[in-house]
């Protein structure tokens, strides 16, 4: 058993071994024209130099200070490196090249009707931003490197929201967008796409659901309101109460007061007559059982 493992894994080793030299290989081989190609090459040099001022405007390219260059040679990528800033020179039979822009882009995620964990269906919109790291990935590797950027940043929205609460999705939505942007970046790495930043803009919500949330709000105010009031009511008793201590503890103490309701009553209304009537005609009413 131990011979037939230790073969096994001899085996596997040399597979792996012979995968990356065939890798290699062709990394390698990709430069390379071949015979056919060089001989192509050799009669475009011996064209332009025939006709040099003439093909000199077919040959100098320029690229702005943001864009970069992929040359293709007899199909093949040249240097393995993209041309640019400024000018580069092309052969006019045998290259062609494909500007990439390397600014950040931005494009609107459409609104997507997703289903909640729990079971609840609303319908969430996004923004993303996006630039190409790499050309030569962003060109090789995918045919249209901002269209399927598109595409997977909706389905990856759909993915991730699916798996959220309606109150993880209101209240997370930070989470919600650094968690997008990995996923986002890690599946367009291979075009050579840096996902910079995902929003999530609106979550629009079904009209009933609107109107529960409302109703529910509306009674937990309802419920806080009365309970504040409740409180309100219990310490002006207790301050009554304490009040009621003080005067009973000095009899004078009910006489002022008695007047400084009086005075309060006719700073508010002055065409009120009021007969005071002295507190001691009630000290009899008072302390009779």
């Amino acid at each position: 058993m131990i011979s037939t493992t230790s073969s096994t894994a001899e085996m596997v080793t040399q597979g792996k071994f012979q995968v990356n030299a065939v890798d290699t290989v062709e990394d390698k081989s990709s430069g390379r024209l071949g015979c056919f190609g060089w001989i192509l090459v050799l009669v475009s040099l011996l064209f332009i130099a025939l006709t040099f001022p003439l093909t000199l405007f077919m040959c100098v390219k320029i690229v702005k200070e943001y864009e970069r260059a992929v040359i293709f040679r007899l199909g093949r990528i040249t240097d393995r490196k993209p041309k640019g800033p400024g000018l580069f020179f092309v052969l006019p039979c045998t290259d062609n090249f494909v500007k990439v822009d390397l600014r950040t882009v931005s494009f609107d995620i459409p609104p997507q009707e997703i289903l909640t964990k729990d079971s609840v269906t609303v319908s969430v919109d996004g923004v993303v931003y996006f630039r190409i790291q790499c050309p030569i990935s962003s060109v090789a590797n995918v045919s249209n490197a901002h269209s399927s950027t598109r595409l997977l940043a909706q389905t990856t929205l759909r993915n991730v929201l699916g798996t959220k609460n309606l109150a993880e999705l209101l209240s997370d939505r930070e989470g919600i967008s650094l968690s997008m942007q990995e996923s986002l970046d890690e599946a367009t790495d291979p075009w050579g796409i840096k996902v910079e930043r995902v929003e999530i803009k609106d979550v629009k919500l079904p009209q009933q659901l609107q109107r529960a949330m409302a109703a529910e709000a509306e009674a937990s105010r309802e419920a806080r309101a009365k309970i504040i009031a409740a409180e309100g009511e219990m310490k002006a008793s207790r301050a009554l109460k304490e009040a009621s201590l003080v005067i009973a503890e000095s009899p004078s103490a009910l006489q002022l007061r008695y007047l400084q309701s009086l005075n309060s009553i006719a700073a508010e209304k002055n065409s009120t007559i009021i007969f005071p009537l002295p507190i001691d005609l009630l000290q009899g009413f008072m302390h009779r059982k």
